[in-house]
């Protein structure tokens, strides 16, 4: 090779594009390392400064765990009704929690991160996303405390388990992710949604059977109680708990049978259908914003 032809500038053949062709949730999986270092910024960022650091993943969960378990389950005697009642509840509550953590920091995610919105050419869909996975990444240690305590009481994983629990964990990730790209757009517009967040995500406690049993919402509203399932969350939450409380039970078989809704994979495989068309819908509504986010933000 001469030396001419080594210092002679390469042609890449390829299409031109508009910066924002790849753009969209698409464009952030295509960006995974710049995905990476946001979620290792943002973990970093949340325990920078504390002397407990990641511990607190664990705490906050298991606070809420002994406030529930304690206080609400020795005052309506749940402890009684609901076999196992601490795995029927920590069960759900990861996913609660999940879900709360990935809507909420999800909607401040772009105004939180308003400095690099501002700067980088990057999908803004990132943040939220990176949201998402922050989240999960606190799943973890809650799953291995949870599987532990299964352990204890005679828990045996099953495919059907490994099933379920995996269709749970995609309707919140597809769900969760959804509203937090919707919601962190119209956030930048009016910081009343985060607000607004709130209020949902205290609901949502109560909105699924997690200090209650699915049970108790079947006897009380008989046929109506399929319309209760209709809420993706739910559906999720019911799931985890096929997927370790079952397992811990005396007959897990009747207890599917008695205390757990019907045609319980059908339904989270709708959930997972409807959480996917929220996420979809909630992408072209922040196409619909995107374009004015940096003018909102200065």
């Amino acid at each position: 090779m001469t030396e001419a032809s080594a210092s002679a500038p390469r042609i890449v053949d390829a299409p031109l594009a508009p910066p924002t062709a790849d753009q969209g949730l698409i464009g952030v999986f295509h960006r995974r390392y710049l995905l990476r270092l946001l979620v290792r910024r943002e973990i970093s960022a949340r325990y920078q400064g504390s002397f407990l650091g990641l511990l607190w993943s664990y705490i906050n969960p298991l606070s809420q765990f002994f406030i529930y378990f304690f206080i609400i389950g020795t005052i309506f005697n749940l402890h009684d009704t609901i076999e196992n009642f601490a795995i029927h509840i920590f069960a759900a509550l990861i996913v609660v929690h999940y879900f709360n953590e990935t809507f909420n920091a999800g909607t401040r995610s772009i105004v939180r991160n308003k400095a690099l919105v501002r700067k980088l050419a990057m999908p803004r869909e990132m943040f939220p996303v990176a949201s998402m996975l922050v989240s999960l990444y606190h799943v973890f240690p809650q799953l291995v405390i949870l599987v532990v305590a299964c352990l204890v009481y005679g828990y045996t994983p099953t495919v059907g388990s490994l099933g379920a629990f995996l269709l749970g964990l995609a309707i919140i990730m597809a769900l969760g992710t959804g509203l937090a790209l919707m919601f962190s757009a119209a956030n930048v517009y009016f910081g009343d949604f985060g607000s607004v967040v709130a209020i949902i995500t205290n609901v949502v406690r109560f909105s699924v059977p997690m200090i209650y049993s699915y049970e108790m919402v079947a006897d009380r509203f008989g046929s109506f109680a399929e319309y209760y399932m209709y809420n993706p969350v739910a559906d999720a939450v019911v799931l985890f708990q096929q997927a370790f409380w079952v397992g811990t039970t005396d007959d897990p078989e009747l207890t599917m049978s008695e205390k757990m809704p019907d045609h319980i994979l059908q339904s989270g495989f709708i959930a997972l259908g409807v959480s996917l068309v929220v996420l979809m819908a909630a992408q072209l509504i922040f196409i619909r914003l995107q374009d004015k986010i940096p003018e909102r933000l200065n």
